[in-house]
């Protein structure tokens, strides 16, 4: 027997109704991921980490990008607009990021974590003790967001992993640190951006440029005076943060006799490819390597391995 049209116009509107209460109050399921920009590498792979797929994290600069000079594109500034929550470093690192304004919350990420600053050095992250408080802030951040109370449980477990993590990085540094020979301890690189590694664990650190040159040309008088910085650091090698190396660093190592070290330590972010305590360890075994000492890549990788199983 055939359905009578009474019957199926009366179907047909608890359908309609059906869905468009659906349309008005969405299932958890059904709601949408809130959107998170984070700025540089770093803080995107500690936001994305932390946020384990509760949100939607889109990245501004990619790895090894120069974040200083860093310029919005098109693609960057729709990403930016439709996010709820945009998350910087602070302290200047991204220029172009410093005036954002739009219906979102931004928050400097940095700044919040290390307010004790003096030189504003936002290279924060090289320092394992405050990627960790930058975590915080993140997940302070992150809780705010309309998300459901099983994904904020998810937020403080993952929250306490990532801590661990860096924490046991921290004890990692020092103990490969420790093998070098307390003469060789010392990281001489262009710019002034190790300060937060090299004091975290009683090294010496010679921004060549920074410390000794005033720009543009290096004088003559600038390359005598970090000629003789590099001399008296006993360090073994230049340490260079892009390739290919400047010309500067060239006409120092040959006015020092200090070869140039094979292999980069990432200053501004991440390595291309690599996750922050991948470009973290790659950095101290670089430096650890080169000025004499002997690092445990080994435990390096585990490290890592149990930073991609956060979840």
């Amino acid at each position: 027997m055939g359905v009578s049209f009474s019957r199926l116009l009366r179907s047909t509107a608890l359908i309609a109704a059906g869905l468009a209460t659906g349309l008005a109050n969405p299932s958890p399921s059904q709601a949408a991921t809130p959107a998170v920009v984070a700025g540089d590498g770093v803080l995107c792979d500690l936001t994305r980490t932390l946020s384990g797929g509760a949100t939607d994290v889109r990245c501004l600069i990619p790895p090894g990008a120069d974040p200083h000079h860093f310029q919005l594109t098109p693609a960057n500034r729709r990403d930016i607009s439709n996010s709820e929550l945009v998350l910087i470093n602070g302290y200047n690192l991204n220029p172009s990021l410093s005036r954002l304004d739009g219906n979102f919350e931004l928050i400097a990420v940095g700044e919040r974590a290390v307010p004790n600053n003096p030189n504003k050095d936002p290279h924060l992250w090289h320092s394992p003790a405050n990627t960790g408080a930058m975590a915080n802030v993140v997940v302070d951040a992150l809780q705010q967001l309309p998300i459901n109370a099983e994904s904020k449980q998810a937020l403080k477990r993952r929250q306490q992993n990532v801590i661990a993590i860096l924490r046991d990085l921290d004890a990692w540094n020092r103990q490969q640190i420790s093998t070098i020979p307390a003469d060789h301890r010392v990281l001489v690189s262009e710019h002034m951006a190790f300060e937060f590694f090299t004091d975290r664990y009683g090294m010496r650190h010679v921004a060549m440029i920074d410390d000794y040159a005033t720009g543009g040309t290096l004088r003559p008088s600038s390359l005598r005076a970090i000629s003789n910085a590099v001399k008296a650091s006993k360090t073994k090698v230049l340490f260079p943060e892009q390739f290919p190396v400047s010309k500067t660093m060239k006409r120092i190592s040959r006015s020092t006799g200090k070869p140039i070290a094979k292999q980069l330590v990432f200053a501004d972010g991440t390595a291309p490819g690599k996750s922050l305590i991948e470009t973290a360890t790659s950095n101290t075994c670089t430096v650890v390597n080169a000025q004499g000492g002997s690092c445990d890549q080994a435990s390096a990788e585990r490290l890592q391995q149990r930073w991609s199983a956060v979840q």
